[in-house]
């Protein structure tokens, strides 16, 4: 048993196999000396068994939980960005759990508020796209400036390690997670002598605040994807995106660094 108590949350998709890989790592847990709880609120240590979309729900379902950290376990072979353990080595896990004291990694979270009322949070990117087959225009606003009038498919707005998905596909910067910065990136946008956009990619400091005003005279709304969910709310007037005073926090090892995790995942 280790000196340090901890209480344990175990996050996982309710089916057969899951059932059993939950319980292989209820064992491990329990042996050590940890209490596993049903209450999420209640837990220091939070732990998904899944690739990093179970880690993205995990952290969702937990309201993105600052004051505990997360531990991801793969169920498959596969190179993941937030997962370091896999449920074929628990030995591993075990070892990193058992540790007397955690040094761990912060990765930056998104704020994302809907006409000034409902607030959300994401970890890799809020993603705004037209419904329909047609284009979505939108104005932005960058604090308190009037940015620019886009037209085209849609937006991404990511964090640093959301910065190496669906924003790296359209050409988005990969930023480094130690900055505390998030990133703009534009999806199809139209260019032409009624609309003009940047063009590019644009990063914002942590302080700013990005404002995106939907054109009132549409007939369709907007897809609002945080994360791997999609959300639904029909009357959008405006959205406003920027850094939060939250962070997740996971498990600092030898071999996990970002750039690393970079490397086997890309090159």
């Amino acid at each position: 048993m280790t000196e340090t108590e901890h209480t344990v949350f175990i996050f996982s998709s309710n089916d057969e196999l899951m059932d059993s890989h939950r319980q292989q790592v209820k064992s491990i847990v329990e042996e050590v000396g940890y209490t596993v709880t049903s209450k999420s609120q209640n837990a220091d240590l939070i732990i998904s068994i899944g690739g990093d979309g179970a880690f993205l729900q995990a952290a969702r379902k937990t309201s993105f939980n600052s004051n505990a950290i997360y531990i991801g376990i793969s169920t498959s072979n596969d190179k993941y960005l937030y997962v370091d353990f896999n449920i074929n080595d628990l030995l591993t896990f075990k070892s990193a759990i058992m540790a007397p004291s955690f040094d761990v990694r912060k990765y930056p979270v998104l704020e994302v508020k809907i006409n000034d009322e409902m607030v959300y949070y994401c970890l890799n990117e809020l993603s705004i796209r037209s419904s329909i087959i047609k284009t979505i225009k939108m104005n932005i606003v960058i604090d308190d400036l009037y940015f620019e009038r886009f037209n085209g498919d849609g937006l991404i707005i990511s964090t640093p390690t959301g910065s190496t998905g669906y924003s790296k596909s359209l050409q988005g910067a990969v930023i480094d997670p130690k900055l505390r910065a998030f990133q703009l990136t534009e999806l199809a946008s139209v260019n032409n002598n009624n609309f003009r956009t940047i063009g590019s990619p644009m990063l914002f400091n942590e302080d700013r605040v990005l404002t995106l005003k939907m054109n009132k005279d549409e007939k369709f709304y907007p897809i609002i994807g945080l994360d791997n969910e999609a959300l639904s709310v029909r009357n959008i007037d405006q959205i406003k995106a920027k850094l939060s005073s939250k962070s997740i926090q996971t498990l600092r090892l030898n071999d996990n660094s970002f750039f690393q995790k970079l490397q086997r995942n890309f090159l």
